[in-house]
This record gives C-alpha cells, structure tokens and sequence, in this order.
C-alpha cells in the first residue's frame, strides 16, 4: 500500500507547476484526476500537451508531469461542466488550481467558494505572483520569473545572461506545493480540518535565491557569472581533456586543493605557490589557474583524468550530455530507467529519487486527452444515457 492510496485529487491544471506537484502526489498513490479543455488537435486539453511531438504524440513536458494520471475533458463553462466538477469537489480530498485567481473565482473554483462548502477540503491554488501588489494580474512564465527574481541574472559567463536550463520556477512550485499539500493532509488527519494554501511562482523561486541574495546584501555586489565555473570556489567548474571529454572538478578545500597538486597533476610545488595558496587567491588568479591545468589535461582522456581523481579523493564528475542520462552507468546498475506508456509509443524516464521499504512504486501511464472521462464520471454516478447526453452538448 502507498501513502496516499485511497486520496482524491481533483487538478484543474495546466503548464508545469500544478502537474509536476500532482505527478509526485500521484507517484504517492494519489488517485488524481486531472480536468482539460474540450477541443481537437492544438486546440484541446492542457496547452503543454503540444510544446513539442517527442514523446508519442504528446510533448516531453506534458509527458514527465502527467505520469499515472486520469484525464477527462470538460467544458466549465456550461452549467452541465459545472455540475460535474461540483460531484468532483464532492468526492475529492484535495483541489489543486493553477487558473488565474479571477477566472476560478468566476467559475466559483477559488479556495473560498469550495471551503465554504466542504471546510474539511485542502485547496491549493498557484497564482502567477501573488494577489495585491503591482504585478496583481500580470502574467507569468517560467523565464519571465527567473528574471524577476534574479536567477537570470546570476547566470551566465561575463557579460552573458542566460535563463537556467529547466524550468526551475516551475520545479520550485510544484515540490513546495507538494509538500504543502502533504502537510495538510497531516494537518487533517490530526485536527479533521482541511486547508486553503496559496504560493505564487515568483515566491517559490525567490525561496531558492536566498544563498545569491545573502552573498550580494553582504558584499555590496552580485555574485560574478562565471559559466559553469563555481562564483566563489576555485578550481570548481568543467575542464576539457585531451580527448575532447570534460571533466567538473569541485576542489573545496585546501587537502583537495593539495591532493590534485601532488597525487593528480606530479606538481606539488603549485600548492604552495603564492597565486593559488588559498581559495580566494584561486579566485582572484582563476585564469592564470585554468592555464596551468589545462596544461596538463591535454595530455589526458576524460576517464584516465577522472581515474586519478578518484584515487587521490578529488571531488569531480564527467560532463555529460543529457541524452546520456537514461545511459548512465550509475542509474542504469540501480535500475533506475524504466519504459513508461505514452499517448502514441513509451519512453525511457526514470524512478521517483526517493526508495522506500514502506510502500512500492510501478510506472503509471501518461493520459490521452480525456481517456478516462467515461471512467470518471461513471464513479461519479453518471449513467451511460447521461454520458451520452453529456458529449451531444459538448459538455464533454
């Protein structure tokens, strides 16, 4: 048995946030049922459906965050939509909601209208930056909030910005909005009362830019962008080797700093050379630094480089591609990679990170738009003739 095995999750979602949170409740044994526009081709379901065709005929967003989940389509407009979504919130445990706080309080989906029906329900709803304020209306998306906060910013190499690779506001939300969600149903089991929760997309990443914000209020200046070399820690960041590989070396201390000296490159005598002595002297001679160790990498292949490391206790890592990744040699010895079915075909993903002995995992398969709409409103009483009538209107 899994931990929420029996618990209802009711998402009116759409993009990232809310389904990657749903997704990991889901991966928990949560029975959620996620609710999409009526439409055809480009013009129905969750909009992230069709990003991209790479996984089946559904994107690789919508196909990550949308594992083990029901679909049904319905138009929440119509009075009939309506009604199906009130015997939903009936039977649901938790409501989540990423709609703009407007559009839910128009439909009567917002945490009040659906608290003040049933108080014992847990509603979590994701606004783009928050209610009140300036930005009070303004849209948002993942690039445009890691600029907000700064993220874009701190990223990139000398002058260049850059955004992060993933959509790290998106990730941010969905794991805060996660665990918020599991607080609750604590919260309930112990006091019987439900749970409104609110986050903004902004907040949810500014969470993260503590360590950046507290090194810049304290040094009266931002962290520099160094690519991907490590603002602060020297040598720390990819070098390339001999073989056209590359290898990330974390040196943090001054024994590592010692070990890559002597045991790694046959030169001690650059430990104690008056440019490198301490972290921050490695820091303020980084290219005078990167010189003399690429000097002596060009003589080797990443994995005979990566070899040494390990054997002298140096910090360090290959660079990979992302491709690589369902390949790896760690991930694939712990079985980590498995097929999970998509609309059209299956594709490679990988477990949930955390092992539990408690409960077990299985891949769950990634919905086609309203496959289960039938499924769902079955369990919600609707007869077949009902159903019927339900898709003539286009409820459904």
């Amino acid at each position: 048995m899994r931990p929420l095995d029996g618990t209802v999750v009711l998402s009116l979602e759409q993009a990232v946030a809310v389904p990657y949170a749903t997704r990991l409740l889901a991966d928990l044994g949560a029975r959620v049922i996620k609710v999409e526009r009526r439409g055809d081709g480009d013009s129905g379901g969750d909009f992230a459906r069709h990003y991209d065709s790479t996984c089946g005929t559904v994107s690789s967003y919508f196909a990550w965050t949308n594992v083990g989940k029901e679909s049904i389509t319905l138009d929440l407009k119509h009075p009939d939509g309506a009604s199906v979504v009130a015997r939903l919130v009936e039977r649901a445990d938790v409501v989540m909601c990423n709609l703009s706080p407007d559009a839910a309080r128009r439909l009567s989906l917002d945490p009040d209208s659906l608290r003040h029906k049933r108080s014992e329900l847990i509603v979590a709803e994701l606004s783009a930056y928050g209610e009140g304020g300036p930005y009070d209306g303004r849209k948002a998306f993942d690039a445009l909030v890691q600029s907000e906060v700064g993220l874009v910013e701190a990223t990139g190499d000398g002058d260049m910005t850059a955004r992060a690779g993933i959509s790290v506001a998106d990730i941010a939300a969905g794991v805060q909005l996660h665990a918020a969600v599991l607080a609750a149903l604590l919260h309930r089991e112990r006091t019987g009362e439900g749970a409104t929760l609110r986050l903004s997309l902004m907040e949810a990443l500014a969470e993260w830019m503590h360590q950046p914000l507290l090194y810049a209020l304290g040094t009266a200046a931002p962290p520099p962008r160094h690519g991907a070399h490590h603002p602060t820690i020297a040598p720390y960041g990819p070098f390339r080797c001999g073989d056209g590989g590359a290898v990330h070396l974390a040196v943090q201390n001054e024994q590592q700093w010692r070990r890559l000296c002597d045991a790694v490159l046959g030169l001690p005598e650059l430990a104690d050379d008056p440019r490198f002595a301490t972290v921050p002297d490695r820091v303020r001679h980084r290219e005078e630094l990167h010189a003399e160790l690429l000097r002596c990498f060009e003589d080797l292949g990443a994995d005979e480089l990566l070899a040494k490391l390990d054997a002298a206790d140096v910090p360090a890592a290959r660079t990979r591609g992302v491709a690589e990744l369902v390949d790896h040699p760690q991930l694939t010895a712990r079985s980590r990679p498995v097929e999970v079915p998509v609309p059209g075909g299956a594709v490679p993903m990988l477990r949930p990170p955390v092992d539990a002995d408690a409960w077990s995992w299985t891949a769950g398969t990634v919905p086609g738009l309203g496959a289960h709409t039938d499924v769902v409103l079955g369990w919600l009483g609707y007869t077949t003739r009902e159903i019927d009538l339900l898709r003539e209107r286009s409820v459904i």
